[in-house]
Formats: C-alpha cells, sequence, structure tokens
C-alpha cells in the first residue's frame, strides 16, 4: 500500500474534522478543516485512497506543511 500525506497548506488551527479514520476518500474530499486569520480553509485528500491516521485534533495549532493525515490507497 502507498502512504499519501495530508499536510497543512497554512499556520493555523484545527477547526473541524470530517473525515474518520478507516473512512474512503475520494480525491477532492475534505478531511478537515483548518482555521487561519478567521478563514476556514480545507485539507483535501489529494488521491483516492482510505484513511489511515490523523495526526492532530480539533483545537490544535499546526504549521505549514505539517502532516496532519495520512492515507492508504
Amino acid at each position: 500500500m502507498e502512504k499519501i500525506e495530508a499536510k497543512a497548506e497554512v499556520t493555523g488551527s484545527v477547526w473541524k474534522i470530517v473525515a474518520e479514520v478507516g473512512s474512503r476518500l475520494e480525491a477532492g474530499d475534505t478531511i478537515m478543516i483548518l482555521e487561519s486569520m478567521k478563514m476556514e480553509i480545507p485539507v483535501l485528500a489529494e488521491e483516492a485512497g482510505t484513511l489511515a491516521e490523523l495526526s492532530v485534533a480539533e483545537g490544535a495549532a499546526v504549521s505549514e506543511g505539517q502532516v496532519v493525515a495520512v492515507l492508504e490507497s
């Protein structure tokens, strides 16, 4: 299985986690929503796969480029 890392595009905080570990996601599906400077920025699955791991929890601070989830294809 290939591991696909989903990364935060901005520095901010995890506002809401939308997907559950074990769920099947298609490319473009929202994994979580980050909040930065009063804006909501979705973290999307770049490829189809199963959500294997969430590396952060709601309310956690994240940095740009940080791995926030891992999918397996």
